[in-house]
């Protein structure tokens, strides 16, 4: 049955390991905006054109516009729904893509949010730092104690309204973040199975 669905979780949660099962198993669409972006960027049409031309002097792209690239995913559609992956990150955006769903004839079935240990995500991140260097491998810039307390604290600042709008409206569903990929992965499953 197909189900759409959003992801909420800082910074290595395990949000992008999650979304890749959940395409391999239920055959659902993450629908990345980072990755859309890119895709359009190189696409030739004439929304593509114009994502090129702000990404090219540095700008942001409007919400209108990624409303716009997700829009045309949607139309293609999905066999088992679709994934949204940060997005949204705004109350604004979440305004926007509840209205997009409705013109859609669609719903949002539920926004997943993996529950984490700050602290303990901080450790997780050093130690794949530490894991890589003893490897010989190169280390990922955001492998950085740091620069990872400053992405969480901007993902909360931002983020952390959409937990409340979305527990208001009745669609937030909490999993335990620092749980085992595969209970984590059952956790998600129960999510999406019930109703």
């Amino acid at each position: 049955m197909s189900k759409n669905i959003i992801l909420l979780g800082p910074p290595g949660a395990g949000k992008g390991t999650q979304a890749t099962r959940l395409v391999e198993t239920r055959g659902m669409v993450q629908l990345s905006t980072g990755d859309m972006l890119r895709a359009a960027k190189t696409s030739g049409t004439d929304l593509g054109r114009r994502v090129a031309e702000i990404m090219d002097k540095g700008q942001l792209v409007t919400d209108e516009i990624v409303i716009g690239l997700i829009e045309e995913k949607l139309t293609q559609g999905a066999p088992g729904g679709f994934i949204f992956d940060g997005f949204p990150r705004t109350l604004k955006q979440a305004d926007a893509l509840g209205a997009l769903l409705d013109r859609k004839g669609q719903t949002l079935d539920a926004v997943i949010e993996l529950v984490v240990d700050d602290e303990a995500l901080v450790a997780r991140i050093e130690t794949r730092a530490e894991e890589a260097r003893a490897a010989g491998q190169p280390v990922r810039a955001d492998d950085n104690a740091q620069v990872f307390a400053d992405r969480l604290r901007e993902y909360y600042k931002k983020t952390a309204p959409l937990l409340g709008y979305y527990y208001a409206k009745g669609d937030l569903q909490q999993v335990d973040g620092m749980a085992a990929v595969e209970a984590v992965a059952a956790a998600i499953a129960k999510v999406l199975d019930k109703g």
